[in-house]
């Protein structure tokens, strides 16, 4: 190494990239006592969820409650819900890149990050609802039955993946430069993250069209689903990110400026009546014009032939979504972080009921033939949730660990070979 660093003057990148990874390992297993706490029940969450798959795998998705009538069920819904998280994500990117928002930038990799762990989720989701893992080999160019380009399920394999790799170069690059002590090459890190930018509105766009496109599904045939699917990614990401800012400011030695959290608000503030409008331009197409086509709907809100399994789900979504709304537009909002989280969190959870038990499930009840069957998550498939749930959180703990450790400077080649910056 000596003969190397002669030469050039730098630690050759065969000898700092293993020491990278194996600082990044290691930083991922060592914290403090709250760190080992939340590990532990995240984990104990997560192997609850592995022990419910692995039951679910060795006797049938018979331990669901889906059926031939309604064949997409839990898993699907927080499918939908998690790629519009890591959708969401890119309202750290654009103002920190687009608009050379520096504040934004110095946090934006907590954005990134989100997404990378959002979307492992939303892929376990597909997992887990193949019922078989070995089937997943299907949705591999090259190796399954692609269909590409007709199938729209093609596309979406192609941007999702794309997006997690996208993120991960991304994330991967500047931590490693950071972590060597140079500054990033912008020729491999800036074309990245403006083609992340317009692949982040392809991933949500993509999955509406998926739905969409299947002509016999009514509740789902309309030109705005993906506009809708837009609106409310940019407002989960932002709002999971608000909660994450401030935990990170309180726990960590990573400064979070003042800038970015209230970038966020305005974003929720503006996208959340979005979503409210559009919802109701929905709910007007299908109410006033009416028809078959309006039966989904009336299921949905106010039950259909003495059947209201949903009834209550939609209406708690949209009473939380309404709460939210109206604190976000409230001024305490930019001042009151108890406030400012509380809507958060109701902003959260309204949306994922909407996207998830509100959006989904009644795509297939009634069916096209007019038959009601209703569906609701076994315990089997509330457990496999949870435990991709703590198993993402873990992800992004983990990441968020590492990248602030290095970002801090806490962690570095320089400190660990004993050099100086002119010297690695």
């Amino acid at each position: 190494m000596a003969d190397e660093k002669e030469k050039t003057g730098k630690v050759p990148h065969y000898l700092s990239y293993p020491r990278f990874l194996w600082r990044a390992l290691v930083e991922s297993t060592e914290g403090n006592r709250w760190f080992y706490v939340w590990m532990t029940f995240l984990t104990a969450l997560a192997l609850v969820g592995a022990n419910a798959w692995a039951h679910q795998v060795a006797d049938g998705m018979i331990l669901t409650h889906m059926t031939d009538h309604v064949s997409w069920g839990l898993y699907i819904a927080n499918f939908t819900f998690l790629v519009g998280v890591a959708a969401g994500g890119v309202m750290m990117v654009i103002p920190a890149y687009l608009y050379d928002d520096r504040e934004m930038h110095d946090v934006v990799i907590i954005g990134e990050i989100l997404a990378i762990a959002a979307l492992i989720m939303a892929l376990l989701f597909v997992v887990a609802d193949l019922g078989r893992p070995d089937r997943f080999w299907h949705l591999i160019p090259g190796l399954g039955e692609f269909n590409f380009p007709m199938s729209m399920l093609s596309w979406d394999v192609i941007v999702l993946n794309g997006y997690l790799l996208l993120n991960l170069h991304i994330v991967g690059y500047l931590l490693y430069k950071r972590y060597r002590g140079e500054k990033p090459d912008t020729r491999w890190y800036i074309p990245f993250v403006f083609l992340s930018i317009a692949w982040a509105i392809s991933i949500h766009t993509v999955t509406a069209f998926l739905y969409s496109g299947i002509g016999g599904r009514y509740f789902w045939n309309t030109a705005i689903l993906a506009p809708r699917f837009i609106a409310s990614a940019f407002v989960t990401g932002p709002v999971f990110i608000i909660v994450s800012l401030q935990l990170v400011k309180r726990f960590t030695k990573l400064p979070i400026p003042e800038g970015p959290i209230q970038t966020l608000i305005s974003v929720v503030k503006v996208s959340i009546l979005v979503n409210l409008f559009l919802l109701g331009a929905e709910l007007f197409t299908e109410f006033y014009t009416g028809g078959s086509h309006a039966k989904s709907a009336t299921y949905l809100f106010f039950g259909y032939d003495g059947h209201t399994g949903l009834v209550p789900w939609i209406w708690t979504a949209i009473i939380l979504t309404l709460i939210s709304a109206v604190m976000f537009l409230h001024p305490l909002a930019r001042k009151n972080f108890a406030f400012l989280n509380a809507a958060c969190i109701l902003a959260f959870a309204g949306l994922w009921i909407e996207k998830g038990m509100g959006l989904i499930i009644p795509g297939f009840i009634p069916s096209p033939l007019g038959e009601i069957v209703e569906y609701s998550p076994s315990l089997v498939e509330w457990q496999v949730t949870v435990g991709v749930w703590a198993f993402g959180l873990m992800i992004y703990t983990v990441a968020l660990k590492i990248a602030i450790r290095i970002i801090t400077g806490e962690s570095n080649l320089h400190a660990e070979l004993g050099t100086t910056d002119g010297e690695a």
